[in-house]
């Protein structure tokens, strides 16, 4: 399975961005899959995940309101749409994919999840 992750780039503050992470080599459409960032000199951690219907979400609450995470099953794809974009959210942003089929339960934790994209860079300038 291999996961490509772009639409990072360079924004100003109060702005918006849409990431896209595409999935090839394995249907994802059973999986969960999530987004997470690191930022420099910080842990990687949790921004938003999705059950494989769409019909559960988690956001971390730093991000929760400003960001949504959406999936086309049919596209083999998930997205993060970010809006309202602070400085603190600068970081590079992964998607991952749980490999084992899941219900509506959406996990949290780096380690449940199997797959990782490259990641793609995100830049909120102040």
């Amino acid at each position: 399975v291999q996961l490509q992750a772009s639409g990072g780039g360079f924004v100003q503050a109060g702005g918006s961005l849409r990431l896209s992470c595409a999935a090839s080599g394995r249907t994802l459409s059973r999986n969960v899959m999530g987004w997470f960032r690191q930022a420099p000199g910080k842990e990687r951690e949790f921004v938003a995940g999705i059950n494989w219907s769409g019909s559960s979400t988690y956001y971390a609450d730093s991000v929760k309101g400003r960001f949504t995470i959406s999936r086309d099953n049919d596209k083999n794809t998930v997205y993060l749409q970010m809006n309202s974009l602070k400085p603190e959210d600068t970081a590079v942003y992964y998607c991952a994919a749980v490999g084992r089929i899941s219900g509506s339960y959406v996990y949290t934790e780096g380690s449940s999840y199997d797959y990782w994209g490259q990641g793609t860079l995100v830049t909120v300038s102040s």
